[in-house]
């Protein structure tokens, strides 16, 4: 994947990050697609792009690991997923975001 262009220290600080520069969509993995509430709308891996990701080790507990991937449909919305990785990532996640373009 891409390299990172931002050094957030922390999850939150990438969320609002993220959301500062366009991506205020939350997606949510449904049914084998990308669903985002706020317009109602499913994606298919090949409607959308990764163009960066950031990825957080909890300082004392292996279940805080998270990764954070910043997502751009081809109709031109910006959001982001959150998913832990390593032993506890969803698979189904980690499967589906396998199958989305990665921007470098």
């Amino acid at each position: 994947m891409s390299a990172s262009p931002y050094n957030y220290r922390n999850l939150l600080e990438a969320v609002n990050g993220l959301r500062e520069r366009g991506f205020t969509y939350d997606f949510k993995y449904e049914n084998a697609c990308l669903y985002c509430e706020m317009i109602s709308e499913r994606f298919q891996a090949s409607d959308l792009k990764i163009t960066e990701y950031y990825r957080f080790e909890g300082m004392s507990d292996p279940e805080d690991n998270s990764v954070i991937y910043a997502i751009e449909s081809k109709q031109g919305h910006k959001g982001f997923i959150i998913d832990a990785y390593g032993a506890y990532s969803d698979e189904h996640i980690a499967a589906f975001i396998s199958n989305i373009e990665v921007i470098d």
